[in-house]
């Protein structure tokens, strides 16, 4: 007899996470007045370039960086705050002299060293302002050697550093004791190419820092686009593919959480590791194996973009507070619960198989440590939502019976005992290997 056999006569739909009050009161205690608080000072900083003075008092990214790593040092002394620097020497058309770069990190310790991140980049950038008279297309210009100039880059990515800052002290201050170890981290060199985010998930790669999810926060702050339509209760969500990667099983996650403890704020899932074209700081921790996603505000205003005029005028500080709690809540339900289980053999093939009347849905999976149960999530093969769920208890198998494995796709999530529930881990078909054939000649 297989352990954990599940009978399904009606499958239902959806997964159902009840409220927790410790997660509630996290994020009441997110801040307006103290997210504007900290977009007002780094305005004040003139720019955060990394090419800008580094040993100025109050103007400059050294000025800047250091502020940062004070702030997050008086949230909590429960962090452990610390600059995470790198010698650069002078490569390219945008670093254009040797060069140190300072990524600012907070780390809230948890049970597990596996870590989850909240990310940012503190860095700006700005065009030149077209001379008087001049054609409009010279503002486009970028100098990159004149690090100096005016970039305030209060949206971009000011919003960003700003939710790292904030949620570094609500969670530093929670109280909570978490599985996963949390990680709040403003990266600097992001507009010289995600430089700063590059070389830290290539060390944690080299150090083998298991790195379960990354929420990167990326012009987050406003709620009025460039073509003058306002959405204020939505926030995109990117992530690269295939479909069952591990980052759209964060999106997923992401917009869970969501659903229960920000209800009013939409999650937007976009099927893209970034906007059209483009890139985040996400994007190097997945070029190095790790998984991450995109916050961005749902409509943009790239005319407010890598110019002088990314001020503080163009932010919505309720909008950006409300993003920040929907990060709270994805962080906070992904940080208590158990990591997802591994849905697949040592060498690497789902433990997916039709047993046992060969036309059934068996599920294997290996035990997560410090889950108390775990649920099963079914789907259609040609949708990407998942439409069937069923706990199964603490179980490491189950059966679906007269559920074909080739007209659906599998997943089983980790819970622990309060229901916080891990990202689902799916059941990947894996790609046939080319056989070639050979010929006489």
């Amino acid at each position: 007899m297989l352990a954990g056999l599940l009978a399904v006569a009606s499958p239902t739909v959806a997964r159902a996470q009840a409220v927790d009050p410790k997660i509630a009161r996290l994020l009441s205690a997110v801040s307006e007045p103290r997210l504007g608080e900290i977009l007002r000072r780094l305005e004040s900083f003139g720019t955060r370039h990394l090419l800008s003075v580094a040993d100025a008092p109050a103007r400059g990214i050294g000025a800047a960086r250091q502020w940062i790593l004070e702030e997050m040092q008086r949230s909590s002394p429960r962090l452990r705050v610390s600059f995470d620097s790198y010698r650069i020497p002078k490569q390219g058309e945008r670093i254009t002299r040797d060069v140190e770069l300072r990524n600012v990190m907070a780390v809230l310790p948890g049970r597990s060293p596996r870590r989850i991140y909240v990310s940012g980049h503190y860095d700006s950038v700005a065009r030149r302002p077209a001379p008087p008279g001049a054609p409009a297309e010279g503002a486009s210009v970028f100098d990159w050697s004149a690090g100096d100039n005016p970039a305030p880059g209060v949206n971009d990515d000011g919003s960003g550093t700003a939710i790292v800052m904030e949620l570094a002290r609500v969670f530093g201050q929670s109280g909570i004791d978490f599985d996963a170890t949390l990680v709040f981290i403003a990266f600097a060199g992001e507009e010289e190419g995600l430089v700063g985010a590059k070389l830290h998930a290539q060390k944690a790669e080299a150090e083998k820092i298991p790195i379960d999810a990354v929420l990167n926060n990326d012009i987050v702050g406003g709620a009025v686009g460039g073509n003058g339509v306002a959405d204020g209760a939505s926030v995109r969500v990117f992530s690269e593919g295939p479909e069952d990667s591990p980052s759209r099983a964060i999106a997923r996650a992401v917009r869970e959480a969501a659903a229960v403890y920000v209800p009013s704020h939409a999650v937007r899932l976009i099927a893209r590791h970034d906007r059209f074209g483009r890139g985040g700081d996400h994007t190097a921790f997945n070029q190095h194996g790790f998984p991450g996603v995109r916050f961005t505000e749902s409509k943009e205003n790239f005319a407010r973009q890598h110019i002088v005029d990314d001020n503080f005028e163009g932010i919505s500080v309720p909008y950006l507070a409300r993003n920040a709690r929907v990060n709270a809540a994805a962080l906070a339900v992904l940080g208590l619960a158990p990591p997802a289980p591994s849905v697949v053999d040592e060498r690497g093939r789902p433990r997916l198989g039709r047993q046992p009347s060969g036309y059934d849905a068996h599920l294997q999976w290996s035990a997560s440590s410090g889950a108390a149960a775990y649920r099963v999530y079914w789907r259609e093969a040609w949708s990407p939502d998942w439409q069937h769920a069923r706990g199964v208890g603490n179980v490491t198998e189950a059966v679906l019976p007269d559920v074909s494995i080739d007209d659906f796709v599998f997943g089983v999530a980790a819970l622990d005992a309060d229901g916080h529930e891990s990202v689902v881990a799916a059941y990947v078909n894996p790609p046939r290997p080319e056989v070639p054939i050979k010929t006489v000649p």
